[in-house]
């Protein structure tokens, strides 16, 4: 007996659940398009949820600074995507046609079937120029070979070389050479010279040897840091470097300015020597 009841109890609740699903479902398909039932049928289940990425404005700025610094940098065709309404335009021969609307000028383009690049975008209205082709190849090629030109920049490394003042002449001129190579190289050479225990050696014969090796390579080195005692006195020591672009210039100019006096000199004795009244 108890067996039976049991039985319809849970024959009572299932009837019920079933009932309670059947009417909810019809509800949901009431209320909702069937529309939208389609796609939510149709939508796939991830196996998993992906990761979010982080929000980072500090990256993305940075991004784009990145963008807008390569974009200003390179030589290229804008094409018809000009960002502003007027701008200041030079034709492909240089010459100036003042600020133009960006519609006139694609017509340009179009006509004389011509590029346009960006000369300076900092400048009020911005600054383009209408170009061939090889125009833009033969500049890329221009600020290529001048980017290769300019020395990069990074620490000078410096070369050390040792020897006694009681060198051979043989000894000193190979150091030499050695030496201005490592000059010519844009190394610094530092120096150090040790005194002979010869008695009778000349106190100054340091100096000498260092002025003797700076005369090697007129033009080409000078002293970064003068002979100074060192090592309680001794040794020698100085340091070597390139002259600068202005240093070199103006070596070239005087050694100039001396060949014209020499040569004006010899001009006015000669003159001076063929006058019979002298």
């Amino acid at each position: 007996m108890a067996a039976v009841l049991k039985r319809l109890i849970l024959q009572t609740v299932k009837s019920e659940n079933n009932c309670i699903r059947r009417c909810f479902g019809e509800h949901l398909m009431q209320k909702t398009d069937p529309a939208q039932l389609s796609l939510i049928a149709s939508a796939p289940r991830p196996s998993y949820l992906p990761h979010a990425k982080a929000f980072s404005t500090a990256e993305d700025t940075q991004a784009e600074r990145k963008k807008t610094k390569k974009n200003e940098t390179s030589f290229s065709n804008v094409g018809r995507k000009i960002k502003e309404r007027i701008i200041h335009v030079l034709d492909e021969k240089g010459n100036d046609l003042g600020n133009m609307h960006r519609a006139e000028v694609i017509r340009l383009m179009d006509e004389r079937d011509l590029r346009l690049v960006q000369r300076d975008a900092h400048a009020e209205p911005p600054e383009y120029q209408l170009m061939t082709g090889l125009q833009i190849h033969k500049e890329r090629l221009r600020l290529r070979e001048m980017e290769k030109a300019q020395p990069k920049a990074g620490p000078i490394l410096t070369k050390e070389l040792t020897f006694s003042s009681n060198i051979g002449q043989h000894d000193l001129d190979t150091k030499n050479k050695q030496i201005q190579q490592w000059i010519e190289k844009k190394y610094q050479v530092q120096i150090t010279i040790k005194k002979g225990k010869n008695a009778d050696e000349p106190e100054n014969k340091t100096e000498e040897l260092f002025n003797q090796i700076l005369q090697t390579m007129p033009g080409i080195a000078t002293f970064k840091s003068k002979p100074q005692a060192v090592k309680g006195g001794k040794a020698v020591m100085c340091v070597l470097r390139h002259l600068s672009k202005k240093e070199e210039n103006t070596y070239k100019e005087s050694q100039g300015t001396q060949k014209r006096d020499t040569l004006h000199k010899e001009s006015r004795s000669e003159k001076e020597s063929n006058d019979p009244h002298q």
